[in-house]
């Protein structure tokens, strides 16, 4: 089977061809090897390609499949994980930092060794902003590996952290990779690379394995073509773990409701399309006439809450100390982005006193969304207000009063679920994307949201052109 065939199909697609032996877990694998080693560096998508972990991995699953061993709907398929998660077997897991690229651990990430369980095939380590941004980096530059080139235009970034990880799905290098969000890291590469992306709820999936930017935040998810394909891929991750006390024991299986059988509530916030650049704002505007057709929609009014003050306290707080020795041994300055060497020793200054106040207000605030929740399946807003920005411009001013992101406060402040999913495209043929946040635990309810929207919708099946890998030698 050849390489136009397979690349940019989705998890089930794959895995019919894998059980009708029309392609083999060796054969798919090299595939994606191949794609990652020609193009990867085009997107400086990759640091490390584990060339050797996944065809030991695919030959195993070769020869499981064969003799009737099946683990199931990811079995045998090829994924990239963000190189936060450990991995062992001498694999760098760099932090996209240059003070870790030598960095290596003796053991796997909790979600790394939940799919190899599950018999995915790990094919690489994928770039990231250094430290998963949490200096406050302010423009593309922020990694040792390179600024995150967009595949759908050259100059354009894919957004971070989880950079890499947007680039190599969207750029047909992976069928689906992991990311991180501790506010905005997976849903903002999923807008702006036209993929769709999963943050589910704090406490969903383990975190044992993954670098700690905030502990109170921080979660892992998928990135991947579909929303069925998130689902598939958080139902091998997702559950409890003796290792991450944070990993709620509470069972998840994935399941798509029947959407014909019932009529879904969205409620818009009001104000949400304040600075939305004109395509942005109209694609958005197509996308309710879409969820019309699946229920109501109607504006609503949020509860007066400071969010992104709150979230932001918490977090700055929280990185201060998760990366007290690096900052105070001085080692902060062999970061890559200047603005990163220095904005941290502000962060060591915030008051304990501040601290516990928003840590207090998040509690109130997370309390007045669920209610407000309780009225409506999801709260749906553009993913970003613009397209990539480009690579040489700063993305986040906070004298220009840009980078706001709202919705993205409120979602991670609360440890609420979230569903990224292409909308359309603005400037430059960029891609756009629509947000759906719901209440904890209704990862199902939001995925089957975004199932129905793309099965009436082909954004999602539209893919960067000129993405041809040279032939293999």
């Amino acid at each position: 089977m050849k390489e136009q065939e397979v690349v940019f199909c989705s998890i089930r697609e794959l895995g019919r061809m894998l059980r009708t032996r029309q392609i083999t877990p060796t054969r798919l694998a090299e595939i994606f090897l191949h794609r990652l080693e020609t193009l990867g560096p085009r997107y400086n998508a990759v640091v490390t390609v584990t060339r050797e972990r996944a065809l030991q991995q695919a030959q195993r699953a070769e020869a499981e499949l064969a003799a009737g061993h099946d683990r199931g709907p990811l079995h045998g398929i090829p994924y990239g994980a963000k190189d936060l998660l450990a991995t062992s077997g001498g694999i760098p897991t760099t932090w996209g930092a240059a003070p870790f690229r030598e960095q290596t651990f003796d053991y796997d990430a909790t979600v790394i060794r939940k799919l190899e369980e599950a018999g995915a095939v790990l094919v690489a380590k994928l770039a990231m902003v250094e430290l998963a941004g949490g200096m406050g980096y302010r423009q593309p530059h922020a990694s040792f590996t390179g600024p995150g080139i967009n595949p759908w235009h050259q100059k354009a970034w894919t957004g971070g952290s989880s950079s890499g990880s947007g680039a190599a799905v969207a750029a047909g290098l992976v069928p689906f990779a992991l990311g991180s969000e501790t506010w905005g890291s997976i849903m903002s590469p999923a807008a702006y690379c036209g993929v769709t992306g999963l943050r589910p709820t704090y406490g969903r999936v383990s975190r044992y394995g993954a670098m700690a930017l905030c502990w109170t935040l921080d979660k892992l998810g998928p990135l991947c073509l579909t929303a069925d394909d998130c689902g598939l891929v958080l139902q091998a991750i997702a559950g409890p773990d003796p290792r991450d006390p944070s990993a709620v024991e509470r069972p998840y299986r994935y399941a798509l409701e029947e959407t014909a059988s019932r009529r879904y509530r969205f409620g818009v916030p009001s104000g949400c399309l304040e600075g939305v650049e004109e395509a942005v704002k109209a694609n958005f505007e197509r996308s309710l006439a879409v969820l019309e057709s699946l229920g109501t929609v109607e504006e609503v009014t949020l509860p007066d809450f400071p969010y992104e003050a709150v979230t932001r306290t918490i977090l700055n707080a929280e990185a201060a100390s998760a990366f007290e020795d690096l900052i105070t041994s001085g080692r902060i300055a062999e970061l890559t982005a200047p603005e990163d060497r220095y904005s941290s020793y502000a962060r060591l200054t915030i008051l304990a006193r501040d601290y516990l106040r928003a840590l207090r207000i998040r509690g109130l605030l997370a309390r007045a969304i669920d209610e407000l929740l309780v009225h409506y399946d999801a709260l749906v807003t553009p993913t970003r207000p613009t397209v990539a920005p480009p690579l040489g411009r700063e993305f986040r001013s906070i004298a220009a009063g840009t980078g706001r992101d709202l919705i993205g406060a409120i979602g991670n402040g609360a440890g609420l679920p979230g569903v990224s999913v292409p909308n359309g495209f603005g400037e430059n043929g960029l891609p756009t994307g629509l947000h759906l946040v719901g209440r904890a635990w209704e990862e199902n309810r939001l995925l089957s949201i975004a199932h129905a929207y793309q099965q009436v919708t082909d954004w999602h099946t539209r893919h960067p052109p000129d993405l041809t890998a040279p032939p293999a030698p």
